[in-house]
């Protein structure tokens, strides 16, 4: 069978149209010739399936791809996921990323694409305008996010990427007077024993300093102040503090602050408990609901802060992914958009 190289595709006669589409579903028929992508192309010919010219010479599998490569940017990345998703028995068509995916036992004509495919190098940092200009095309027409990353031996490792609502089911707990607390360094310390052990025990802010005093860490103490549950006050003048100036100092402290507060925010307003995620590499582990100190459940998700304009280095994507896996947790990244924040979960999936 003879196809033609024609700028960005190649064009074969009515006969590729039975032998290819028909039974393999390669190409977009258009009347009595089908339309191969060059992608699809190279891996016709490394099957034999079909000889590609061009200028009068037929091309063996280096000079088309090579050829290819000049015309198609990333066509080596894109033919290496593709090669790997046919040779799983799937379905693999071009689509509004890079490809769609058709479910087994589905094929074009018959039932609908399931998952969308972004292709990526490790070696180029992603910009999350990128990613969420992806993830939204598959929003819309409610299909699967896949992420093929392939790395500098060629290797892929693909990942699902979807939105999730946390919702927890915590109450809000706070005693029945405004306590006094004190900007020390870089933490508050309540003093009052009966406020620090409420809101130790029932909300679980913080860590108990001794048996009567809670020390709380800047995003818990700007969400009690907040909140008007605790009065924060000047270590040295002892002149109390108030919301926008704790701000001001906590950033001088702590660069993400405002950012990480504004998650923290909005996961203790839906119920949830934010601790610390230092020791993942992450800003947040993340607690639906927790009945006692003495049996703390599980936290499912680890919670990440990132702007509008974050790039992702994908080797530490990949680091921060492997390490939620490995302790049976979700690695989550808060979107902040200008009205809402966005959680986005990025994990591993098997093709």
């Amino acid at each position: 069978m003879i196809g033609k190289l024609k700028k960005d595709v190649v064009v074969a006669d009515k006969q590729a149209i039975n032998e290819l589409y028909n039974v393999g579903y390669y190409g977009r028929p258009k009347g009595d010739i089908l339309e191969l992508t060059l992608i699809e192309a190279a891996f016709l010919i490394y099957r034999n399936r079909i000889d590609i010219e061009l200028d009068g010479k037929t091309l063996d599998f280096a000079g088309f791809f090579k050829v290819a490569s000049m015309r198609q940017q990333n066509f080596e990345l894109k033919y290496i996921v593709y090669k790997d998703l046919r040779e799983r028995g799937l379905y693999v068509q071009p689509g509004v990323t890079d490809f769609r995916i058709y479910p087994r036992g589905g094929h074009p004509g018959k039932t609908a694409a399931k998952s969308f495919v972004y292709v990526r190098t490790e070696r180029i940092p992603m910009p999350l305008r990128d990613l969420m200009r992806s993830f939204n095309a598959a929003l819309n027409v409610r299909k699967q996010m896949i992420l093929a990353i392939v790395d500098e031996e060629s290797d892929i490792t693909f990942y699902e990427v979807k939105s999730i609502d946390p919702k927890g089911e915590m109450d809000k707990i706070y005693p029945d007077i405004t306590a006094w607390a004190t900007l020390l360094e870089e933490r508050v310390i309540i003093w009052d024993s009966e406020a620090s052990s409420t809101l130790f025990e029932h909300g679980f802010y913080g860590k108990m300093l001794d048996e009567s005093r809670l020390q709380l860490s800047l995003v818990e103490s700007a969400y009690l102040l907040g909140n008007g549950i605790i009065n924060v006050h000047d270590r040295e003048s002892d002149v109390v503090i108030d919301i926008k100036e704790f701000s001001k100092r906590a950033s001088a402290i702590e660069p993400e602050f405002l950012s990480k507060f504004k998650v923290y925010e909005d996961l203790r307003n839906r119920g949830l408990v934010p601790k610390t995620g230092f020791k993942f590499g992450t800003h947040f582990r993340l607690y639906s609901q927790v009945r006692s100190l003495d049996r703390m459940p599980h936290s499912e998700n680890l919670v990440h802060t990132i702007l509008p304009d974050h790039e992702f280095a994908l080797p530490v994507m990949s680091r921060a992914i492997r390490v939620a896996n490995s302790v049976r947790k979700h690695m989550v990244f808060a979107v902040q958009g200008e009205r809402k924040i966005e959680y986005i979960d990025i994990g591993r999936i098997k093709m």
